[in-house]
């Protein structure tokens, strides 16, 4: 199972195999492999043989594009019309969508069949996707640690080859931490590339959807199907997509890359910073010329995130009140009563305390003092980005500190958590486009090496980790039992 979406398609072209069959096929590992990882909430075995059918007939009939009848995963945040819609909390538990998410149509239109959703920190507020509902994730690479959040199912599944791609979530790392983390591609584009719509929200100023995928050049197929302008979404960008794919030979000689200083000092493991430093050798060889650069305001990213996301999500969350949808407590005594109790039983003790925090931080005489700092300091850290890509070209980075550490091991201190982001969180907060793909291993677990471009660059990025890829094989190294 361990081909590319570029294989699958070609097969599926030639008529080596139907698309049915390679659904029951990637199913019956569902079935047969996720009970030790748990990367799937809910699979859509009918639906997905259905859609199969029909991608076949697109197929025999010449209507099929280079995604037609591949299966891929979706982050339970996203609506899947007649499908429930968790977002890995009790609160949704008994919610099915009413109505498609763009990014889903756009990729059920391009001909991909869902196979199911997959597990999430609940409403994707976590790094290590033990917050879900249904329980914690596991690494496929060693079942003891944790695969990332929020969107660890995601990264998971593709990981164990369970699906040939999935959709994830970056609010503040949430697709790069876990593909690093697991071994795999992921990419977030730039704020309002893909659109929001149909998207459950954490934090608006922040989420964006993107895929993770075993490469870049899978990776690109996927954007190029889920991008562009959605009238639907405020928040959407009106610019033209461009072939992803197209430009993915091209040549890094002659490449800048920026190497922060900031990123590689003190919480830096040593062995994953000597694979990143590997990693960069190999652009060198290539023709890329590597410069030190600074990003002064680094520092401030954690806790600027902090206030900006948790405000956002106290906001967005109050509609899960227990009265329209959503879980709602047994016999209240009042109207107060029910929102109490529906909001203190649906909500786990993360999501719980991000909405304190964010309340709080929003509340009459507290805004000027937290949330308009902070947005203020949002401001210092995107001019950092845009003076340094006045002298590079790209950025790169550890995407985490550390490889996958163990299940438990930071859920009791939620600051030391919060630092696992420490290398995403600045690239949310600017809005910039960034991946991260794997750089090597160190005791047996994946490194990521994050990439950051600037605004609407993702091809650049999708092209500078391809040529990477071309010359290592990382990208293609599977966990033991899930070959």
């Amino acid at each position: 199972m361990n081909k590319s979406i570029r294989d699958l398609s070609d097969a599926l072209r030639k008529g080596e195999f139907s698309s049915e069959e390679i659904t029951r096929s990637y199913l019956e590992r569902i079935e047969r492999l996720d009970g030790g990882v748990n990367s799937f909430v809910t699979v859509t075995a009918a639906q997905a043989l259905e859609a199969a059918r029909a991608a076949d007939a697109r197929i025999r009939g010449g209507d099929a594009g280079p995604l037609t009848g591949v299966p891929i995963a979706h982050k339970d945040i996203f609506c899947t019309a007649g499908v429930r819609t968790s977002c890995g909390s009790r609160m949704l538990d008994n919610f099915t969508a009413p109505y498609e998410s763009t990014v889903t149509a756009r990729l059920a239109a391009a001909g991909m069949v869902m196979v199911g959703k997959t597990n999430m920190d609940e409403f994707a507020m976590g790094s290590s996707n033990e917050t879900s509902f249904y329980g914690p994730v596991r690494n496929p690479w060693n079942r003891d640690t944790v695969p990332g959040g929020s969107s660890g199912g995601s990264a998971a599944a593709v990981a164990a080859r369970l699906a040939p791609a999935a959709t994830g979530t970056d609010t503040g790392g949430s697709i790069r931490q876990p593909a690093a983390l697991c071994g795999v591609t992921g990419i977030k584009p730039t704020y309002g590339r893909v659109s929001r719509y149909g998207m459950i929200a954490f934090a608006s100023s922040l989420d964006q959807a993107g895929p993770i995928t075993a490469s870049a050049a899978d990776a690109a197929l996927v954007l190029g199907a889920m991008a562009g302008f959605d009238p639907r979404d405020s928040t959407s960008v009106e610019r033209n997509v461009p072939d992803y794919s197209a430009t993915l030979e091209e040549s890094v000689a002659g490449l800048k890359i920026g190497l922060p200083k900031e990123y590689f000092g003190d919480g830096l493991d040593v062995g994953v910073a000597a694979a990143v430093e590997s990693a960069i050798g190999e652009y060198r060889k290539l023709g890329a010329e590597v410069v030190e650069i600074s990003l002064p305001n680094t520092h401030l990213s954690v806790p600027a995130y902090y206030v900006v996301a948790p405000a956002e999500c106290s906001s967005n969350l109050s509609r899960f009140d227990g009265v329209r949808f959503g879980y709602r407590c047994e016999n209240p005594r009042d109207l107060e009563d029910l929102y109490k109790r529906s909001r203190g039983e649906g909500f786990g003790a993360e999501v719980k305390r991000r909405i304190m925090i964010g309340t709080y931080a929003l509340s009459a005489g507290y805004y000027d003092a937290y949330y308009l700092k902070a947005q203020q300091v949002r401001h210092l850290i995107s001019d950092d980005f845009a003076r340094a890509f006045e002298a590079v070209d790209v950025i790169m980075s550890p995407t985490s500190p550390t490889v996958a550490f163990g299940l438990g091991e930071k859920t009791g201190d939620p600051v030391t958590m919060y630092l696992s982001d420490i290398f995403t969180i600045a690239t949310n907060l600017a809005g910039l486009p960034g991946m991260s793909i794997p750089a090597g291993f160190v005791d047996g677990l994946p490194v990521g090496l994050q990439i950051i471009g600037n605004y609407f660059e993702e091809g650049r990025l999708l092209n500078v980790a391809h040529q990477y890829q071309k010359i290592t094989d990382w990208h293609h190294q599977v966990p033991n039992g899930f070959e």
